[in-house]
């Protein structure tokens, strides 16, 4: 199971964690090919190494001609929906503003879809949003956990005029996240780089254990002289993946649909298991305003998840999906032949600690026995368990 641990003693932005994603390896060119289906007109980047304290590292900055700087979140919504991008991307990008517009809307008393984003609705930050999107999504991690978040003192000019630091956005989308204190009179971590951790990091604490496989330096544009201004994005395996013998450690995707037609419902199980679901399965579920609906559940392993989310996205008609991890707890199995009074039959026996637990006939063989001899078919079934009881 792969994992990205970020480190952020100096906090977050949105170029900073683009930075760091392509020196850990990410293609740049990769990125700006799938940033360019985007509707913008052209787009200037410039990545560039620096070193910070003698650690050398990568800046992400973005030129463009880009005029319109005032945006809602309705608007930033349109241009990402309506571009070529994978779902996965679309998705997480989406998700990212509206942590933001969220948080804005809450602060200014005004619905998220009213929010004008100033600084964050400029190009340029849309684009080191979907850029983030797109590096994270190429990585195929399991899991990113992140350390306590750095935030930085003192005032920051904005188009309201002088406010804090922490900006009052950032301190709204990291309530629940442990921060680190820190003394640097700077902006350290900003409402996109907030908004980026908080919406794609599971859990905040210490790196975790695993087998480390490469680090990537994201260089801040200031140079402070007591601390190196990097983030540091550090990808690795879990060691001996996590699970005891006998367990999986498998993901759950789960959404709540009520506007989906039975038909394509049937066939988005079909799609699911033929793109190597495990499992996939509806639950009647009631939802809001009392409306009958269904949640739907699959079962994958790690390296099928955004194989499935894709189809997910494409087939229904849902706009979001949880993914959590669970351990899939699973007893040894063995087939046998056994002799009955009917025939041969096939069984498949289960078996915990060498022990068989569980007895099953297999279903074809007893149908056949039971339509050759004109029995009853639990007749046949009972016979074949009783005769495996001796292999107990």
């Amino acid at each position: 199971m792969k994992t990205l641990y970020l480190d952020c003693p100096m906090g977050i932005s949105g170029d900073m964690f683009l930075a760091a994603l392509i020196d850990l390896g990410v293609d740049p060119k990769m990125i700006l090919r799938e940033l360019k289906k985007l509707p913008v007109d052209k787009i200037d980047v410039e990545i560039k190494k620096v070193s910070r304290h003698s650690i050398t590292g990568t800046t992400f900055k973005v030129r463009l001609t880009e005029s319109h700087h005032h945006r809602t979140f309705k608007d930033i919504k349109k241009i990402i929906e309506e571009s070529a991008l994978s779902p996965k991307v679309k998705f997480l990008s989406t998700a990212i503003f509206k942590v933001i517009a969220e948080s804005e809307g809450k602060i200014h008393g005004i619905k998220a879809d009213e929010v004008h984003f100033h600084e964050v609705g400029a190009m340029d930050s849309i684009i080191d949003i979907v850029g983030a999107a797109i590096a994270v999504d190429s990585l195929k991690v399991s899991k990113i956990v992140a350390s306590p978040i750095a935030l930085g003192t003192g005032w920051a000019r904005t188009m309201h005029g002088t406010i804090p630091i922490p900006a009052p956005a950032t301190l709204e989308i990291l309530k629940g996240v442990p921060t680190a204190a820190s003394t640097a009179p700077f902006e350290l971590t900003t409402p996109t780089g907030a908004a980026i951790v908080k919406t794609l990091a599971s859990s905040f604490g210490p790196m975790p254990s695993m087998t480390i496989e490469g680090a990537g330096y994201g260089a801040g544009k200031k140079d402070f002289k007591e601390s190196a201004n990097l983030l540091r994005a550090v990808i690795g395996s879990s060691i001996g993946g996590g699970t005891a013998e006998g367990v999986e450690r498998l993901t759950v995707l789960e959404t709540n649909i009520d506007d989906m037609s039975p038909q394509v419902a049937g066939y988005l199980l079909d799609k699911l298991l033929e793109k190597g679901a495990l499992d996939a399965f509806y639950t009647p579920v009631q939802m809001k305003k009392g409306r009958p609906g269904v949640l739907l559940s699959v079962l994958t392993d790690s390296e099928k998840k955004d194989g499935l989310l894709d189809v997910i996205f494409a087939e229904s008609t849902t706009i979001g999906v949880r993914a959590y991890e669970v351990d899939r707890h699973c007893l040894e199995r063995k087939a046998a032949k056994v002799k009955t009074p009917f025939g041969i039959v096939r069984v498949k026996l289960a078996l915990r600690g060498g022990r068989v637990v569980n007895i099953q006939p297999e279903y074809e063989d007893c149908r056949a026995a039971a339509e050759k001899k004109g029995v009853p078919l639990k007749q046949v079934i009972d016979a074949a368990r009783e005769a495996a009881n001796g292999l107990r």
